[in-house]
């Protein structure tokens, strides 16, 4: 299953929902990039290159378990949440 990847507020919440997964977790750039998220290495690049200010462009993940992809679900539905509570307050 792919998800469309925005923003992500709560970067180190989201490498612990990725590493609860059960099979890999892949990151796709808009370049065709490919990165395994649940490689520590990989969890270091993005985290440095391409989370640094929240901003994911045209990013998406693939799970292949049903059950990773709705807990990445809930949880980016969930860091959607937060940011706008961040925004009012």
């Amino acid at each position: 299953m792919n998800i469309k990847v925005e923003k992500v507020n709560q970067v180190q919440k989201l490498f612990e929902v990725i590493d609860s997964c059960t099979m890999n977790v892949l990151l796709v750039t808009g370049e065709g990039d490919c990165l395994n998220m649940k490689s520590k290495l990989s969890q270091y690049l993005s985290m440095t290159r391409m989370f640094a200010n929240g901003d994911v462009p045209q990013m998406e993940f693939i799970a292949k378990n049903d059950e990773d992809a709705q807990k990445l679900k809930d949880f980016l539905e969930e860091d959607a949440k937060c940011r706008k509570e961040l925004d009012i307050g």
